[in-house]
């Protein structure tokens, strides 16, 4: 009798991808978690400057099909592939993919998927997700695509803690123009708030309707917490939305009056002040 040691190896079928298993396929590529895409060779010389190298090289006759080990997985392989053949494309749903497929495109020189992942970051859910498309748009020199993320940063504080990761993906120029672009806005407004029509707070002055002297305090705490919050928070929309109603500076601001209670009127117009600030901080300076 014969022993089960004793009968020879049976090796496991190949795993073909269901979308690349064509009879006719001349080539095969093998992702390295063992998936098996086979597909027509003019597809990869067509659109790929890489495989079209690679394979006008002299074959073998052995075999009417080669079969290729690439680096890449399943799950970059086959949105790739599906890109060159023509295939109907998945979700792309998170950057890590994303990115495996933009290095794969970069590696095979394939100019179409790349500029179908440069579409693809303008996707949701990628777009939100500001980081991590400015870090790529910057990589990849896409100059519009890195002004709308810079500008979806402005909803961060760039010293976040939890940042410092996706921060650390920028390269020195891509993350000092951001730095840059955060603190322009800071100071912009810092600038506006010292210059009329708004009162200078630092000094004291006399009332328009009764001479008494006045010191506006109020309002310079206000803008202290202003300059607080869009360095923060730099878009500046919870300056505007919430900020000028409930915070308790905003509050004093506009209920102070001239210290003669003779007089008592109200130092500062909350409407028309309220709209000159708006305006102050939609003119700031929004993407790099």
């Amino acid at each position: 009798m014969q022993s089960e040691s004793d009968e020879p190896s049976k090796s496991p079928a190949p795993k073909f991808h269901p979308q690349f298993c064509s009879e006719d396929g001349d080539i095969v590529l093998t992702s390295k978690d063992g998936t098996q895409f086979r597909l027509h060779s003019y597809v990869l010389k067509t659109t790929s400057s890489w495989f079209r190298a690679m394979l006008s090289l002299p074959q073998g006759q052995e075999s009417r099909t080669d079969v290729l080990f690439v680096d890449e997985d399943e799950e970059t392989l086959d949105p790739l592939l599906r890109m060159v053949s023509g295939l109907p494309m998945l979700p792309v749903s998170d950057f890590d993919t994303l990115e495996r497929i933009e290095w794969a495109a970069e590696k095979y020189d394939m100019a179409g998927p790349m500029s179908l992942v440069r579409i693809l970051t303008m996707t949701a859910p990628l777009q939100n997700q500001p980081f991590r498309l400015y870090a790529i748009a910057c990589r990849r020199g896409w100059h519009e695509e890195a002004k709308i993320a810079s500008s979806q940063t402005l909803t961060h504080n760039l010293y976040d803690p939890e940042l410092r990761p996706v921060l650390q993906r920028l390269s020195a120029d891509a993350l000092l123009r951001l730095f840059e672009l955060h603190h322009s806005r800071k100071e912009v407004l810092q600038q506006a708030l010292n210059k009329p029509p708004f009162v200078a707070s630092d000094n004291v002055s006399n009332c328009g309707n009764c001479n008494a002297v006045i010191d506006y305090h109020t309002w310079r705490e206000l803008k202290y917490r202003m300059i607080q919050e869009i360095e923060t928070r730099p878009l500046g929309d919870t300056i505007l939305d919430k900020g000028l109603i409930d915070w308790p500076e905003a509050k004093a601001c506009w209920l102070a009056k001239c210290p003669n209670r003779v007089c008592a009127r109200f130092l500062y117009d909350q409407e028309p002040t309220m709209r000159i600030i708006r305006e102050c901080i939609d003119e700031l300076p929004r993407s790099i």
